[in-house]
């Protein structure tokens, strides 16, 4: 080598760790006897069992040290293999392959140990590369050790674990031998001794085949691991002859020379018996709720009057549907109700059902409260917050009052019917919702649309299916009912006990108007049961009295001609009040024939036409 190219390699030395403590003027000497060798792809460098002569440098490329096709590891470009050689002749332990072309330094160790026999400088450097390395290794002892100490307690947590588990854990080979059990596992084979022991033998038959078969399906699959679920409960058959039922799981895990399984079972007899008595009340639950519907069906709406049948049919014909209801009807006659049994007996009754006032909301906050606002969307917004329609995604929104709505608000409300969608205040995204929208309200919404106080089309689109709820002096011994379960309701949430309504507190309520309609008659109702005393209430006191209408309104009614349904419905009720006053009794003197003056088969006729049910 020429002075340029032994400056070149001493240069590239102080680069290699294993003479990183070699001076430049040694590197030089040693650069005087170094050789530079190339190989090909695939060539070997050193055959496993040759004796060593010298150690390598590799200045570019890369090798793969290994031993026939298990491979140790792969060195590149400044990386040394062979260094044994400069202190022993022993034979080489391993093989080294270039895995691409490849050129290395070769230093022979008889030059190296000369070397080290006369240049003091020389000998240092190298020595301070090894106690460095020993330092390392010592290091690497320290971590071995606290790794072993992690090892051996991570082993106790296990061992801890396995043993705490309430599920039983049995472990075995291939053979089906038993080789671990926590003491859950003992307790459930009514073993202690199980150790060796065949784990078949502790299952049915039935059991035990798949056992055997998920095991042998196992075998099959070239993965070493699988974990599967038990697909059946399999029935464990202790050492005292008693049968458990169990699900678990099964799992494998194991190397090249052997493989084990983990069964996990839990013992579910408690939970079976638990779920069977569930069963047992679901159904029993089931038919009690199917025999009040029956007897009832009715959404929780008390009526015998044909004028709320006719509302509850609408209901039932709408609820399944998503169809736009508008209820219309007087202040307090349960709209809200109409509305909650439509969404209780529609596909959305397990999703929301959102109520909002439109006439109890200021009109400057109503569209915060409806479509939601960003923050910062005006004064006061510090947060964003999201609206009614927004929460009632997917369920149902129920617009009470709707005619109070805001005009300036009806087109936004319109897009919501038409496209599904609106834009929250102060936000440039539009939201996309599944909404169904029950509205109600006691104006004349067209009235209102010809007036210009309410849009046309808006009312047209909400005017879908509309459903009219009578007035509850339209609904005649309606209001005896309502009236009868409120007074127990109240009873009951006061403490107090009253006297059943007689057949003259009854003619009272039948006789009253209700202009507040149902919200009248209940605070009507817990008034006097506030004031009632020793369970008497004074009903003609508590009831206004009819005599107090003026002459004029009379007068109006009485000139009133009547229609064919209200003819009907007259006589509908005229004849309830016979059969109540004859406990039922259509035949003979006392019955309701004879009071009406009728033949009792044209009564039964009727009863029949008219559709008159005697309450159960």
């Amino acid at each position: 080598m020429n002075k340029s190219e032994l400056d070149e390699i001493a240069n590239f030395l102080k680069g290699v760790s294993f003479f990183s403590g070699v001076n430049r003027v040694s590197l030089l000497e040693l650069c005087k006897n170094i050789k530079t060798k190339f190989f090909e792809k695939n060539e070997r460098i050193i055959n496993k069992g040759d004796i060593g002569d010298a150690m390598y440098v590799i200045l570019n490329g890369k090798v793969n040290v290994h031993d026939k096709q298990h491979s140790y590891s792969t060195f590149s470009t400044a990386d040394c293999f062979g260094e044994y050689a400069l202190i022993d002749d022993e034979p080489r332990s391993a093989s080294v392959t270039a895995m691409e072309d490849t050129s290395v330094l070769i230093i022979e160790s008889k030059y190296f140990v000369e070397l080290v026999s006369t240049d003091m400088g020389f000998t240092k450097g190298i020595l301070s590369v090894l106690i460095k390395r020993h330092r390392e290794l010592d290091v690497i002892q320290e971590r071995l050790a606290a790794s072993k100490q992690e090892i051996e307690s991570g082993s106790a947590k296990m061992s801890g674990l396995i043993n705490g588990a309430m599920d039983a854990i049995i472990m075995f080979d291939e053979k089906f031998q038993i080789i671990l059990t926590n003491p859950s596992a003992n307790k459930l084979l009514e073993n202690d001794d199980v150790l060796q022991r065949k784990v078949l033998f502790f299952f049915d038959d039935a059991s035990a085949n798949l056992i055997e078969s998920l095991v042998k399906s196992g075998l099959d699959d070239n993965t070493k691991m699988f974990n599967n679920y038990l697909p059946e409960i399999v029935k464990v058959i202790g050492s005292n002859e008693t049968e458990t039922l169990n699900e678990g799981t099964i799992s494998r895990y194991g190397n090249d020379r052997e493989t084990f399984y983990t069964l996990i079972l839990r013992n579910i007899e408690e939970r079976l018996i638990a779920q069977e008595k569930i069963n047992q009340l679901t159904t029993h639950t089931k038919y009690l709720e199917e025999e009040i519907e029956q007897l009832t069906n009715n959404h929780g709406i008390l009526a015998e009057d044909i004028s709320m049948f006719n509302v509850l049919k609408l209901i039932e014909q709408v609820a399944n549907t998503d169809a736009t209801v508008l209820i219309n009807g007087e202040t307090g006659t349960g709209k809200e109700l109409v509305a909650r049994a439509i969404h209780t007996a529609s596909n959305r009754a397990k999703k929301p059902l959102v109520r909002i006032n439109c006439g109890a909301i200021p009109a400057n906050l109503i569209e915060s409260e409806l479509f939601g606002h960003e923050k910062g969307a005006f004064t006061g917004a510090t947060v964003a917050r999201k609206g009614r329609f927004l929460m009632a995604d997917k369920g149902t929104i129920f617009l009470d009052e709707i005619g109070e709505l805001p005009l300036d608000l009806q087109p936004k409300l319109l897009r919501v019917i038409q496209e599904g969608e609106f834009d929250p205040l102060g936000s440039s995204s539009t939201v996309k919702v599944d909404v169904r929208i029950i509205a109600a309200t006691h104006r004349d919404l067209l009235k209102f649309s010809k007036e210009g106080k309410f849009r046309e089309d808006l009312f047209y689109r909400l005017n879908v299916f509309p459903i009219n709820v009578p007035a509850l002096k339209d609904r005649g011994n309606d209001v005896c009912l309502i009236a009868e379960s409120m007074v127990k309701s109240f009873s009951e949430k006061l403490n107090k006990r009253v006297t059943a309504l007689t057949k003259e507190h009854k003619k009272l309520f039948l006789e009253y108007e209700w202009p507040g309609n149902v919200r009248e008659l209940q605070n009507l109702v817990e008034r006097a049961l506030i004031v009632s005393k020793n369970g008497e209430i004074d009903w003609a006191d508590i009831i206004p009295s009819t005599d107090k209408e003026d002459l004029p309104q009379s007068q109006e009614k009485s000139n009133r001609v009547l229609t064919a349904e209200e003819l009907v419905q007259m006589e509908r009720e005229n004849i309830l009040k016979a059969l109540r006053q004859t406990n039922w009794k259509i035949s003979g003197d006392k019955g309701a024939a004879a009071l009406l003056k009728l033949r009792p088969t044209t009564l039964t006729s009727k009863i029949k036409a008219l559709g008159i049910v005697r309450p159960i």
